[in-house]
């Protein structure tokens, strides 16, 4: 399984990753909305260079020229609320792919003590495509591995790739255990060290989905 960490590189992402950690920037909601969104168009431009590509014959007004093109059936799925934004970065750039989305939330017992539920999924059949699955934040990696789970039941895709902004080592590390490793690579815009006694990411940014569409009751 490989796992690309986009922080061991220099590039304009990391611009987009320190404004969103940022306490003094991310209360702009329609910033930190954007910033997600934009990371996701880099991270899908990433992504598509793992394509399988063929040429292909295009008319133009002068004669015809051949482009190289995707050959690879995609599908990008997403878990709700937190990436939405995220999501349609990689929609932006993938605009051809279909879309699945499932809701995943944390159904707490007491403070420390939680379950992930799911209880809804709307997706095509994934059978012998490229599956994108998209949540910004992947604290213990729970939340991937029960909506992948929940996709399977729509088909087996040929590949995927697990696509986060923040990671937790937990978190990838469990992805490493639970998801097929001659199949599946994850990108992440960083990889935090640690999780507190809550679960989050640390440092982290809090939570991506009050940030982007405010705070839940």
């Amino acid at each position: 399984m490989k796992i690309i960490n986009f922080a061991e590189t220099n590039s304009i992402l990391n611009q987009y990753i320190a404004e969103i950690r940022d306490v003094k920037i991310q209360n702009d909601r329609l910033r930190f909305r954007r910033n997600i969104e934009r990371i996701g168009e880099i991270m899908a431009y990433e992504i598509s260079k793992s394509f399988a590509y063929s040429p292909k014959p295009v008319e133009t007004p002068l004669g015809t020229a051949t482009v190289s093109t995707p050959d690879s059936r995609l599908v990008i799925s997403t878990i709700l609320r937190a990436g939405l934004p995220f999501h349609q970065g990689f929609l932006n750039y993938l605009d051809c792919a279909e879309n699945a989305f499932v809701s995943a939330y944390r159904k707490y017992k007491d403070t420390l003590k939680f379950d992930i539920n799911i209880e809804y999924i709307a997706s095509p059949r994934i059978d012998g495509k490229t599956l994108i699955i998209t949540d910004p934040m992947l604290a213990t990696g729970g939340s991937m591995e029960l909506s992948y789970r929940a996709m399977l039941t729509k088909g087996t895709p040929a590949e995927i790739h697990v696509a986060s902004i923040i990671a937790s080592k937990q978190a990838v590390e469990h992805i490493v255990q639970t998801f097929p490793s001659d199949r599946t690579t994850v990108w992440c815009a960083a990889i935090d060290p640690e999780l507190n006694a809550h679960s989050y990411i640390v440092p982290g940014l809090g939570d991506a989905g009050d940030l982007a569409f405010g705070e839940k009751e």
